[in-house]
C-alpha cells in the first residue's frame, strides 16, 4: 500500500499525530494565516474596506458576536458560513498544539527531569559511564544486559537525549555533576571520554570524592596507562588492544572465544560465569572445596580463587582452603550460582 493511500486509509487527524510538535505548531499557524488573509480578501471583494474585512474576519473566526459591519447578502452568508466553519477547526486545533508545545517543552521537560533526579536519588550500588560515544554505548548495552543499574553522564544535549534510562547532562569533570549522578553512593565509575586528559581528570576528580570507589577508565594511548593508574583508576583499559586481543582470539581460538562470549554477553545459555565474594559468616570459611562439597551442594564449578592480597589461584585443587574475604570465579547456571551465593554470603 502507498504512503497516500496509507495516510488517506487512517484518516487527516492519525497523518497530522505522526508529524512532530514544532512541524504541527508551524503549520498550524501557517493555516491561521491563511485564513485570516482569505477571510479579509474574500470581505473586501464583497466593498468591505480593508479595516473592516480585517474586523468582520476576527470576529467571525473567533466567534465573538459583535454583530457584522454590514448587513450581510446571502452571498457574504455563506462566505461567512464557510469561513467559520474553516476557521474555527483551525483555531482550535492550533490552540491544542500550543497547549501541547507548552506542556511538552515547559512542563514535560521539567517533570522528566524531576522524576530522573527521584529515581537517580534512588538509586545505590549503581555504575556511572562518564562518555555516550560508542565506547560508552557499548559499555551501557553490556551493563544493562547484566541488569546493572547505570547512569549515564554527557555533555552533549543531542547525544544525551538518545540515552533510554537515567542520565545528567553535564561535564563529567564537575564535581556537581558526578555529585548529581549519585557518586556518593555508586558501586563503579567508568571514565568513557574520547581525550585521555578529560579521562585522567574525571578519575583524579571521583577518587578524591571517594577513595574507596571502584575505577575503571578508558585510555586511547600506553603513554596513559601509567597517568591514569596513577589518578586512582583500579583497572585501565585500552579499547584497541582488548579489540585486537579478541580478534587475534577468533582467528587462532575461535570455538573458545565464541564460547566465552556467549557465556558472557549473549545470554542465549542459562550458563554464567560469576564472580563471589565469601563473607567472614559463611560457612564455607576455613573448609575446602572438598570438605565444603561446593560442586555437590550448589552444581557450580570453581575455576579460579583469588585472595585479598589480589593472587589467582586457578584450577584450585578439592584441597584448597576457601578463606574470608575470598573471590571465588565459577561457573554454572543461574540456579547454581544463587545456590552458591547464598551459601557464600554475598547478598
Amino acid at each position: 500500500m502507498s504512503l497516500w493511500k496509507l495516510s488517506r486509509s487512517r484518516g487527516p487527524a492519525v497523518w497530522l499525530s505522526n508529524i512532530n510538535v514544532p512541524r504541527r505548531l508551524t503549520f498550524s499557524l501557517l493555516a491561521m494565516a491563511a485564513i485570516f488573509i482569505a477571510g479579509t480578501a474574500g470581505y473586501m471583494a464583497f466593498g468591505f474596506s480593508i479595516v473592516e474585512a480585517l474586523f468582520e474576519t476576527v470576529i467571525t473566526v473567533t466567534t465573538v458576536g459583535y454583530g457584522e459591519v454590514h448587513n450581510f447578502g446571502p452571498g457574504e452568508q455563506e462566505f461567512s458560513i464557510i469561513l467559520i466553519l474553516l476557521g474555527v477547526s483551525t483555531a482550535a486545533y492550533t490552540f491544542s498544539v500550543l497547549i501541547e508545545t507548552f506542556v511538552e517543552g515547559y512542563l514535560g521537560g521539567g517533570f522528566r527531569r524531576r522524576r530522573m533526579e527521584r529515581k537517580i536519588l534512588a538509586m545505590n550500588q549503581h555504575v556511572i559511564v562518564c562518555g555516550w560515544g560508542r565506547v560508552g554505548r557499548a559499555i551501557y548495552n553490556n551493563l544493562k544486559a547484566s541488569h546493572a543499574e547505570v547512569v549515564v553522564i554527557d555533555m552533549s544535549p543531542d547525544r544525551i537525549a538518545t540515552v533510554e534510562g537515567q542520565y545528567v547532562e553535564g561535564d563529567a569533570t564537575d564535581e556537581r555533576i558526578l555529585r548529581s549522578a549519585g557518586i556518593d553512593r555508586a558501586r563503579v565509575l567508568i571514565t568513557a571520554l574520547n581525550a585521555d586528559a578529560d579521562n585522567l581528570y574525571v578519575t583524579l576528580t571521583g577518587r578524591s570524592m571517594r577513595p574507596d570507589l571502584f575505577i575503571v577508565s578508558r585510555a586511547a594511548s600506553d603513554q596513559a596507562i601509567p597517568k591514569l593508574h596513577q589518578a586512582g583508576a583500579n583497572r585501565v583499559v585500552n579499547p584497541q588492544d582488548l579489540g585486537g586481543a579478541r580478534m587475534a582470539a577468533l582467528a587462532v581460538q575461535p570455538h573458545v572465544a565464541e564460547f566465552l562470549d556467549v557465556v558472557m554477553h549473549d545470554g542465549s545459555l542459562d550458563f554464567r560465569l560469576e564472580q563471589i565474594t565469601v563473607s567472614a559468616e559463611s560457612p564455607l570459611v576455613g573448609q575446602t572445596l572438598r570438605s565444603a562439597m561446593v560442586h555437590d551442594q550448589t552444581g557450580t564449578l570453581v575455576l579460579a580463587m583469588r585472595d585479598s592480597g589480589g593472587g589467582f589461584r586457578t584450577n584450585p585443587p578439592p584441597t584448597a582452603e576457601i578463606r574470608a574475604g575470598e573471590v571465588l570465579i565459577v561457573i554454572g547456571d543461574g540456579n547454581q550460582v544463587a545456590t552458591l551465593r547464598v551459601l557464600a554470603r554475598d547478598i
